[in-house]
């Protein structure tokens, strides 16, 4: 076993989780899901056959392109209208979208360039959850490749374009204490080298979050290296992106040292397991990155299922796996079930730019898969023996905070 370090004071705590209702019922800090993907909804069943010699991320990639070409502004919202109600059903109360469909299927930006992400936010609002909208710079297929045709909606030919597309979003959203704008570079592959100082610059001045997906598949890292003779993690490290307001998506291909360049920054490390498990992408090693000190939390990323039970549950059951022995880590404070549900709900939260849960999930004293649990294990029940049909109703805060660090909202700040 391994003890955590470095929990952040505010809000890996001491203080209990689970609280009893007056009437026997579970109260639970509600869930957030920091990466997602929802036009992927849309492909739930539709990627499980065979479609090449040998199926992987690249064979996955293909068929998602296939779907993504095929949005209109009218498609994107109900995709996401149907996963952010299915992710409000689970508990979910705030989601990280990691939006990169942003032009029209040639590339040519719509006349209003943000549609895109403004139908995904009002998406989310409609179906009553938080949204960090995630404004993913994209640029070229990979080191000295051009965009494949069905990359051509996610690109932009200049990082400033992106840079304007945020600040578009940001004042429009404003005073909304539901949303908040962040930056994303989607990835070493798809965002050159040269992007990546403007693009932590403009996250640093304005105290927005700023995300990646980061060595998910060894051929990302294998490239990186080959471009720029550092892995992903290395270049981002040189280039000072990482800081306690980085989130690296996925980290499946780390090596020892650059879990300890994550930790030593405080950076969040966002673990989308059912995602992973889905596309085969591997196993990170979460051992290294816990000891570290890195900040885990969870996404759903794909929608390929929607649990975040199973999600939160994985960050020790998938490296029990990996290890072969149980019980995997010892945290400072409580227990593993009790870390496990604050990484999948507070630390979220705080990976997307938000001060608090946003309000509880309720559990049934009574439902049938907590019979015979006594009381004082009845977190652990929760979180190592059910699924997300155990939570009865997501109950959001009416009196809700400002999104962390935001700005107060401004007069002139209207609605388009």
């Amino acid at each position: 076993m391994i003890d955590s370090k470095g929990e952040n004071a505010g809000v890996l705590s001491a203080r209990p989780l689970l609280v009893r209702d007056p009437d026997g019922s579970l109260r639970l800090p509600a869930l957030a899901t920091v990466h997602s993907h929802a036009f992927q909804r849309a492909m739930r069943g539709l990627a499980q056959r065979p479609v090449a010699a040998s199926d992987d991320f690249w064979s996955w990639r293909g068929q998602m392109y296939s779907l993504a070409s095929s949005l209109t502004p009218e498609s994107m919202h109900a995709a996401s209208l149907a996963a952010f109600r299915e992710l409000a059903r689970a508990g979910v109360r705030t989601v990280g979208e990691f939006h990169y469909v942003h032009h029209q299927a040639d590339g040519t930006p719509y006349d209003q360039r943000t549609l895109l992400a403004d139908v995904v936010i009002d998406a989310a609002r409609q179906a009553g959850l938080r949204v960090a909208l995630l404004r993913a710079a994209y640029h070229r297929a990979g080191p000295g490749r051009d965009a494949e045709p069905g990359q051509r909606r996610f690109c932009d030919p200049r990082v400033d374009d992106v840079l304007r597309d945020v600040d578009a979003l940001r004042a429009k959203w404003t005073g909304d204490p539901d949303v908040v704008v962040g930056v994303a570079a989607h990835s070493v592959r798809a965002v050159p080298p040269s992007w990546l100082a403007p693009l932590r610059d403009y996250a640093t001045r304005h105290g927005t979050m700023l995300h990646m997906h980061v060595a998910e598949v060894a051929r990302e890292v294998d490239e990186c290296v080959a471009e720029t003779g550092r892995r992903p993690v290395e270049l981002l490290a040189d280039q000072g992106l990482l800081s306690d307001r980085f989130v690296a998506v996925h980290g499946t291909n780390l090596l020892p040292h650059e879990a300890r360049l994550l930790g030593d920054a405080r950076a969040f490390v966002c673990v989308c397991a059912t995602t992973e498990r889905d596309l085969g992408d591997g196993l990170p090693d979460l051992t290294a990155l816990r000891t570290a000190g890195a900040r885990l939390c969870i996404g759903v990323d794909s929608y390929a299922l929607v649990d975040p039970i199973e999600d939160l549950r994985a960050l020790e059951t998938h490296e029990r796996l990996r290890t072969r022995a149980r019980v995997t880590f010892r945290p400072a404070h409580g227990t593993p079930a009790e870390q496990l549900w604050r990484e999948g709900s507070l630390e979220g939260a705080a990976a997307c730019g938000f001060a608090d849960a946003g309000g509880h999930v309720v559990v049934r004293r009574d439902h049938p898969a907590l019979a015979l649990v006594g009381d004082e294990f009845l977190l652990d029940a929760v979180v190592f023996g059910c699924g997300a049909g155990v939570i009865e109703r997501l109950d959001r805060d009416e009196a809700r905070e400002t999104p962390r660090d935001a700005k107060p909202p401004s007069r002139q700040a209207k609605r388009e």
